[in-house]
């Protein structure tokens, strides 16, 4: 779509903006949706994006980029590339996890979100029209809130694929570009009002072993006891010593699948699992695997491509910066160490520089059922990354 066909779609000044904003879409909309971030989000939720199927997502986010008069290409990988001014560099990713969720607006979840603190900060009535849908929180409307601040405040923007499987954008992103960024924000669900600075890393891995086969009543163990036993010691090496250790400073182990039996040709015993575990900062990937691999007595582990834990500074100048800009906008400002894994992972370990994750959204809602977004909760978390844009460059 050219910038002359989406004149008339709606448009967004702030006064203290340095560009002007529109939406770039057609529409319909609904009555609330009448802003260009609202709007934008709109379409990008309507959009299945799973990992893997992210093209028509991102073709929409380039066209929104093209329509405010910004340079933007969707490279090889899939990620939407709008360079510009490096002072910020704004990035989250555009696929989400499966799950058809109707996209609607209507009332939000009181349970789910604050809606009193965010009328209080709003300065209006309560703030209960949500945007519902599969990505609203995880990370589309992170995604949409940076797309607009780029395009405010002239700094560079990012819209990365695969996060939700193996990272493959963010991991191109950061072997293509030459150059540090100034600071790095990783687009997720933080709540308007919330900053994370720390997640676990990862380690996935699938074990495999074969026995032969034999009547059960033999004591000897079978394959599948082999994975049973590897496991139930990987679990035991980790359990944490003391009950009271939050779960950010422990390795978790998790079991996301297992398969095992008889051959096809009844000659051999099978048994596969596939293995995860997070990683806190205190302790390193390369540890954690070494002490895995220890509990093996048969059988072989295949392990992907690991993601280190991050724990940035609260006192950077980019996190002093969301301070400011949360408390202007009448928030009280949440520090958080999330324990699952991010992109953010991968951009810290290429990238010295300041980093926070921040995002529009509860994160209890990754990957639910009733996952939605309050509509002035996106409009605060755009208004906040504004400011902070603003106070970096």
């Amino acid at each position: 779509m050219t910038g002359s066909e989406a004149a008339g779609s709606g448009s967004d000044r702030d006064e203290n903006a340095d560009h002007t904003v529109v939406a770039g879409g057609e529409g319909p909309y609904p009555d609330v949706c009448d802003t260009p971030a609202r709007k934008l989000l709109y379409d990008m939720v309507s959009i299945p994006s799973p990992s893997g199927e992210e093209a028509a997502a991102a073709e929409r986010l380039r066209a929104f980029f093209a329509a405010n008069d910004r340079e933007a290409w969707i490279d090889e990988v899939g990620n939407v590339r709008a360079p510009a001014d490096d002072a910020v560099l704004l990035t989250s990713h555009i696929d989400t996890v499966p799950g058809d969720i109707p996209v609607e607006v209507t009332s939000a979840d009181e349970d789910a979100y604050d809606l009193d603190a965010l009328a209080e900060a709003d300065g209006d009535v309560v703030p209960d029209d949500a945007l519902w849908g599969r990505g609203s929180v995880d990370a589309t409307g992170p995604l949409v809130s940076m797309a607009i601040a780029a395009v405010r405040t002239g700094v560079s923007f990012v819209g990365v694929v695969r996060e939700e499987t193996d990272s493959r954008g963010a991991r191109h992103l950061v072997e293509d570009r030459s150059d540090t960024p100034e600071a790095v924000v990783n687009g997720e669900p933080s709540g308007w009002n919330g900053v994370t600075l720390g997640y676990r890393g990862f380690l996935a891995g699938t074990y495999v072993n074969t026995s032969e086969s034999g009547h059960s009543s033999r004591p000897e163990p079978n394959a599948i006891q082999h994975a049973i036993g590897w496991w139930a010691g990987v679990e035991d090496a980790f359990a944490p010593e003391d009950s009271d250790t939050p779960v950010f400073e422990q390795v978790t182990t998790k079991p996301v699948s297992f398969d095992g039996g008889l051959t096809e040709d009844g000659l051999a015993v099978e048994a596969t699992a596939e293995v995860q575990l997070r990683v806190p900062p205190s302790r390193t990937v390369d540890e954690v695997h070494e002490i895995a691999e220890g509990q093996l007595t048969t059988g072989t582990v295949h392990w992907k491509e690991p993601i280190p834990p991050v724990m940035k500074s609260p006192r950077t100048p980019l996190a002093r910066a969301f301070r400011v800009a949360i408390r202007g906008a009448g928030g009280d400002v949440r520090l958080l160490r999330k324990t699952g894994t991010s992109d953010m992972n991968l951009f810290a370990a290429a990238w010295d520089c300041p980093m926070v994750t921040y995002g529009s959204g509860n994160s209890d809602l990754d990957h639910a059922p009733n996952e939605h977004v309050p509509l002035a909760e996106l409009d605060r978390a755009v208004d906040v990354l504004t400011a902070v844009c603003r106070d970096r460059r």
